[in-house]
């Protein structure tokens, strides 16, 4: 075809100009033709970070209001695993020391109050492994402090109930363990999250700058007072809540700001997936947002705020795409 045409073109510029042209044109199509085949074998090939992300969260959706009077002051989020499809979440300090499962509506369906405890200042809570083999223990953070006045902290944990037809819809809990520990310096703490396979217990420091991530071992002992093991910092502050999701393999973490996401990866210790920075994912400011959880699925997170005068508090959740 090409040649047919440059025939066609001398018999038009018989002085040479069809020459000229000729060369051009042919030197134009050969750049297109090297041009394509460098396309077939390099443009479907992208850099790392132009990969397409499979951990793409949707903008949060209002699931329901949170309307339960005994819920004031929301510090911590928590996916059941006895219970589908339903969350824990506890109130703050100084308010009495209990637990709710709540449903996706928002709607209280169990209250657990620990006999003989105390709400000094709870915020947060997680669900996992603990000393009996093929049970779930919720674990509740007794770990704040905003003054840095106490030398201890404490983590509560009790073997987590089913819902049924026949259960009561509340229901004291006298068989709990207490998890006394102390850290390499009295400091505000508000972020606490479990592997689900190790069991080890992980606390995330608050005010300061970078935040330092602490350890707990399991078997966690409950004889002795624990010191933390201090495990990196991240160059974060406010952190107030943190997740493990359910296969271990996500980390979720958030401030009065943002939340943040890493991907565990294969193999990496805690302090080599922090010493990536955290991907941010989407999050609708709340008046004082302090939870956050996956879903049990992996299909999305929650977040939920404490109560705010004159504004409405409402679970939200963050669809995974």
């Amino acid at each position: 075809m090409i040649a047919q045409n440059c025939v066609h073109l001398k018999k038009i510029f018989p002085k040479g100009n069809g020459n000229c042209f000729i060369r051009r044109l042919t030197e134009y199509m050969r750049l297109h033709w090297l041009l394509g085949i460098y396309v077939l074998l390099f443009g479907c090939t992208k850099t790392p970070a132009e990969q397409p992300d499979s951990f793409t969260f949707l903008p949060g959706e209002k699931l329901a209001p949170f309307e339960n009077k005994r819920i004031l002051e929301s510090s911590g989020l928590a996916s059941s695993i006895a219970n589908k499809d339903m969350l824990w979440t506890h109130n703050d300090s100084g308010n009495p020391p209990e637990v709710f499962l709540i449903d996706r509506r928002s709607k209280v369906h169990m209250v657990c109050s620990l006999k003989g405890a105390e709400n000094r200042d709870w915020e947060d809570i997680a669900i996992g492994p603990g000393p009996e083999p093929g049970r779930n223990y919720i674990y509740i953070g007794d770990i704040g402090d905003n003054l840095a006045q106490y030398s201890t902290k404490i983590i509560y944990r009790f073997e987590e109930p089913a819902l049924s037809a026949r259960s009561p819809k509340e229901i004291v809990i006298t068989e709990y363990d207490t998890i006394i520990f102390r850290l390499d310096q009295q400091k505000d703490t508000e972020a606490l999250m479990i592997h689900p396979t190790t069991g080890d217990l992980y606390v995330v420091s608050k005010r300061e700058e970078p935040v330092v991530v602490y350890r707990l071992p399991f078997p966690q002992k409950t004889r002795d007072t624990l010191v933390a093991e201090r495990v990196t910092t991240l160059p974060l502050t406010q952190i107030v809540a943190a997740d493990f999701s359910a296969d271990g393999k996500h980390i979720l973490m958030k401030n009065y700001k943002n939340v943040f996401f890493w991907d565990v990866g294969e193999g990496k210790s805690l302090k080599e997936i922090f010493d990536r920075p955290g991907k941010i994912l989407p999050y609708a400011e709340e008046p004082q947002g302090e939870a956050i959880c996956f879903a049990r699925d992996g299909s999305g997170y929650f977040t939920v705020s404490e109560k705010s005068k004159g504004e409405k508090i409402f679970l939200r959740f963050y669809r995974r795409k």
